[in-house]
């Protein structure tokens, strides 16, 4: 793409790619997003901890985002080790909160499910366990189901 020119002193929207690599290059200072502030990150980590469902995320990448700006950016992010903790708290609620879920699905034995405000990275967390289970009991479904012929099936 073509970025810049680039003014001293006067903040710029870039990506993050780029944004990272002009900070390990000490060329600029990051300025965190807003949601990444504790007190905007204690409000999200209470919230999805009171509701049953998922709540919406700042952002779809807040978790991939929290860690590249904290891994390269640590110094220019005011309470940087509070910061990490209410997202890794947060992270851990939903993840709890979809294994709950998932369970819950499999034993009702569900056709399907709405997964509202998931992250990617959150569905990919499960989402080769939810798959297996799921052959599992359709693999399971079809063999108890009465079958044309009366004979016993061998396990």
């Amino acid at each position: 793409g073509d970025l810049g020119p680039f003014n001293p002193g006067l903040p710029v929207e870039v990506p993050v790619w780029l944004a990272i690599s002009l900070k390990q290059r000490q060329k600029c200072r990051l300025i965190p997003p807003e949601w990444m502030d504790v007190e905007k990150l204690e409000e999200i980590r209470d919230q999805e901890r009171k509701e049953d469902t998922f709540t919406p995320m700042p952002s779809p990448y807040y978790m991939e985002l929290t860690k590249l700006l904290l891994n390269y950016a640590s110094d220019n992010i005011p309470k940087a080790d509070e910061i990490r903790t209410l997202v890794k708290d947060t992270w851990d609620t939903r993840i709890a909160k979809l294994r709950l879920s998932a369970d819950s699905f499999v034993r009702q034995q569900e056709a399907h499910a709405k997964l509202d405000n998931l992250t990617l990275m959150e569905i990919n967390t499960t989402g080769t366990f939810l798959t297996q289970a799921l052959d599992h009991m359709y693999k399971l479904r079809t063999n108890l189901q009465p079958g044309e012929s009366a004979e016993s099936q061998d396990f």
